[in-house]
C-alpha cells in the first residue's frame, strides 16, 4: 500500500488534534464568566479585606485580588471560586503587610470597624482583642476565616491550601487554643 500523502491543511489539523484541544468540553472562564464572578463575590472579598486592613486600603487590595483573578482565571476551580479568592486575598494582604508596617490585632483602627457588622463589634471588645492577640497568626487566621467568612470543610481547606482533614484538624486545634487563651484571660 503506497504511503498516503497529506496536504498542508491535514497536517495543520493533526497538530491541533495532538495539542490542546480547542473544542474540549470544560469551563469557559471568559469575560461574562468573570463578570458573574465579580458580581457574586466582590462584596465578600471586600469585607474579608476590610476586616484585615481597614477600609482605606481594602478598595485597592480588592482590585489587586480581582486583577489576579482575571489573570489566573483558568486556575480558579469551578465550585470553589470564593475560597480561591479568599486564599488569593490572604496572599495579597501578606504582600501588602510586608511592604508596610504590620498592624497587630490589638491596634485595629476604630474607623475600620463598621458598627453594623457583628464581627466588627466583637473586635471592639478589649478582652476578645486581647485573647485573639495572644494566639498565633495561623490560629487567628483559621478562626477568623471560620467566624467571619463562614468557611468550613472544603472551603477552609482550599483557602489554607491543605486537605479537608488538615483543615478540620487545624480548626479544632485553633478552637482548643482559643479556649485555653480565653480561660487564661479570665483567670
Amino acid at each position: 500500500m503506497p504511503p498516503r500523502s497529506t496536504s498542508t491543511s491535514e497536517t495543520a489539523g493533526d497538530a491541533v488534534l495532538e495539542g490542546a484541544e480547542p473544542d474540549a468540553v470544560g469551563p469557559v472562564h471568559d469575560g461574562p464568566w468573570f463578570e458573574a464572578l465579580v458580581r457574586a463575590h466582590a462584596a465578600a472579598v471586600h469585607r474579608f479585606l476590610v476586616r484585615r486592613v481597614g477600609r482605606d486600603e481594602a478598595d485597592d487590595l480588592a482590585a489587586d485580588v480581582l486583577t489576579t483573578a482575571w489573570r489566573r482565571r483558568d486556575d480558579i476551580p469551578d465550585g470553589a471560586e470564593l475560597p480561591w479568592l479568599y486564599r488569593t486575598a490572604g496572599f495579597v494582604v501578606a504582600n501588602h503587610r510586608r511592604k508596610g508596617r504590620p498592624e497587630p490585632v490589638g491596634d485595629v483602627p476604630d474607623d475600620a470597624l463598621g458598627s453594623d457588622d457583628p464581627a466588627a463589634q466583637l473586635v471592639e471588645d478589649e478582652q476578645v482583642r486581647a485573647v485573639l492577640g495572644a494566639l498565633g497568626a495561623r490560629d487567628r487566621q483559621i478562626l477568623l476565616l471560620n467566624a467571619w467568612e463562614g468557611l468550613v470543610g472544603e472551603g477552609l481547606a482550599a483557602v489554607l491550601g491543605v486537605s479537608r482533614g488538615g483543615a478540620d484538624a487545624a480548626l479544632s486545634r485553633a478552637r482548643a487554643r482559643l479556649r485555653e487563651a480565653w480561660a487564661a484571660a479570665e483567670a
